[in-house]
């Protein structure tokens, strides 16, 4: 028998103009971890759902055992063995772990659901490869880390001998990490075959056993894990040197541009944000940790005026702001790089131009005010701008006309940035200003984040990554369940200090902590 569990030959794919896959070979070894990496745009989200059914190609081959498929949908694929875990999880709330791990596959006795043989069918899949799961916990009661689990399960109850993870621990604790590495490695020992599709190259290095690296529609690389190095990595995936940044370290701090007194935020009677304080002053970066769902988010719309506060106080500079209208802050003094680059950052039907010239369109030199054409947009002047800004922070695209929402993610991220960097505002807030986003995107990003920093501005870096906080931040502030738990200056902070209180120990010690 072939030693291949998945051969992928000379797949290609074309949507319009843009060659997403072209003539890709990719073969996946049984019982191994294969990490797919590549930037935004490089082509491997559409090489998964080739493989995965969601998506048909143009021309090539999908070889599974052996045997040539072709898959008209996900379930050709499921049926062939294959199983695939998205990056956003897709469950049912209200639905126990064992309701949705055997959904649309249910065990039943006399025609009914047999629930006691689902229960114990998620047992015996846990115990099996160490998923640490309850079977009759609600869903919608559980971690990130836990509903990660439930979605491994559904593709073993299965019978996936082929497993998909995409972006699996955007949303993890380290903790979790670990955990989720644990349970890779013990599916490809049990024969297994996992595919991780990732950008984060330490977790490449530190679980997967082959790597293939997709530039610009095509294959850049093949390595065996152990026998390669980051650096390889970066250059098969950019084809040049990345330079990692890091804040320098603290210069002289100036006035505050930020301070939250006491603030709660409270939504359909339940308290998201508690007693919160913070500051922050020019010249500083001063970063929020915690797991997905622990406040921050909250936090956040809150200082911008699209969630009302229930107590305390926000002042921008010498604004008192609390009950102001999101105009009004921004008038303060405040730019935000939002969450959801494309569902809040940006209009993705509108151009470049359109999105770079939203909120300069009522100034100088794009916008008329007074006089002749008062009211008046000037679009060569537009365009202008668009064009410097578009080399300035290397937006790869056709051209200024091209609407956002078919830029990659990283270019899409870079026109938010480079309009919100461009009001000059004394405090940014930057929340997740790297989720999504490929390695050169990363090295732009936090170059730009610290030219603003260095310019006597301050930054509130909300981010998921505890190794962009380590880079960039010069304190970190973890949330958890709502609250401050801890805060770390530069000096004192470690992922595994940041790590355990975003898991809530200091929280469950019941004390703060502060170094």
């Amino acid at each position: 028998m072939s030693t291949a569990a998945v051969e992928l030959r000379a797949i290609s794919k074309r949507f319009d103009a843009v060659v997403a896959n072209d003539g890709i070979d990719l073969v996946l070894a049984r019982g191994t971890v294969h990490a797919v990496m590549g930037e935004n745009g490089a082509g491997k989200s559409t090489l998964m759902s080739i493989l995965f059914g969601l998506v048909r190609p143009d021309s090539g081959e999908i070889v599974v055992d052996g045997e040539t498929r072709s898959f008209q949908s996900p379930l050709d694929a499921i049926a062939a063995g294959l199983g695939m875990v998205h990056q956003h999880f897709r469950l049912f709330d209200s639905m126990t772990v064992a309701e949705n791990v055997v959904f649309g596959a249910e065990p039943t006795r006399g025609g009914r659901i047999d629930r006691a043989a689902a229960a114990e069918r998620v047992r015996s899949l846990a115990d099996r490869y160490g998923l640490d799961t309850d079977p009759q916990a609600r869903v919608g009661d559980l971690s990130a880390g836990a509903r990660q689990r439930v979605e491994i399960l559904k593709a073993l109850h299965r019978d996936a001998r082929i497993l998909i993870l995409d972006e699996p621990t955007a949303v993890l604790t380290p903790s979790e990490v670990t955990s989720l590495f644990t349970v890779i490695r013990r599916a490809a020992e049990d024969g297994t075959t996992v595919v991780l599709v990732t950008h984060k190259i330490q977790e490449v290095l530190d679980v997967s056993t082959e790597v293939t690296v997709l530039r610009d529609g095509r294959v850049s690389g093949r390595f065996v894990t152990a026998d390669t190095t980051s650096a390889e990595l970066v250059r098969a995936m950019t084809g040049r040197e990345v330079e990692i940044v890091a804040n320098p370290g603290t210069g002289t701090l100036g006035d505050a541009v930020l301070e939250v007194e006491g603030v709660s935020v409270t939504d359909a009677r339940v308290e998201r944000v508690s007693n919160v304080s913070l500051s922050v002053r020019r010249g500083e970066i001063v970063g929020i940790a915690g797991v997905s769902g622990n406040g921050q988010h909250d936090l956040v719309a809150a200082i911008l005026g699209t969630a009302p506060v229930s107590a305390g106080r926000i002042r921008l500079g010498d604004h008192d702001v609390t009950g102001a209208t999101v105009a009004a802050r921004r008038a303060a003094g405040l730019a935000v790089i939002p969450e959801d680059r494309r569902g809040e950052g940006s209009a993705v039907t509108m151009s470049i131009t359109e999105n770079l010239s939203l909120g300069h369109h009522r100034q100088p030199p794009i916008g008329r005010p007074k006089g002749f054409g008062r009211g008046w947009m000037s679009l060569v002047a537009a365009r202008t701008r668009a064009s410097e800004q578009i080399s300035s922070y290397d937006i790869r695209t056709s051209g200024e006309k091209q609407p956002v929402g078919s830029l990659s993610g990283g270019n899409a991220q870079k026109v938010v940035i480079a309009r919100e960097l461009s009001f000059d505002a004394p405090l940014l807030i930057a929340e997740q200003p790297t989720q999504g986003v490929d390695v050169g995107a990363i090295e732009a990003i936090h170059g730009r984040l610290l030219d603003y920093r260095a310019s006597g501005r301050g930054i509130l870096l909300v981010s998921h990554e505890i190794s962009e906080l380590l880079a960039l931040a010069d304190r970190v502030l973890v949330m958890f369940a709502g609250e401050i738990v801890a805060e770390f200056d530069r000096s004192q902070a470690s992922a595994e200090r940041i790590g355990a209180a975003m898991a809530g120990a200091a929280a469950a010690a019941g004390e703060e902590w502060t170094a």
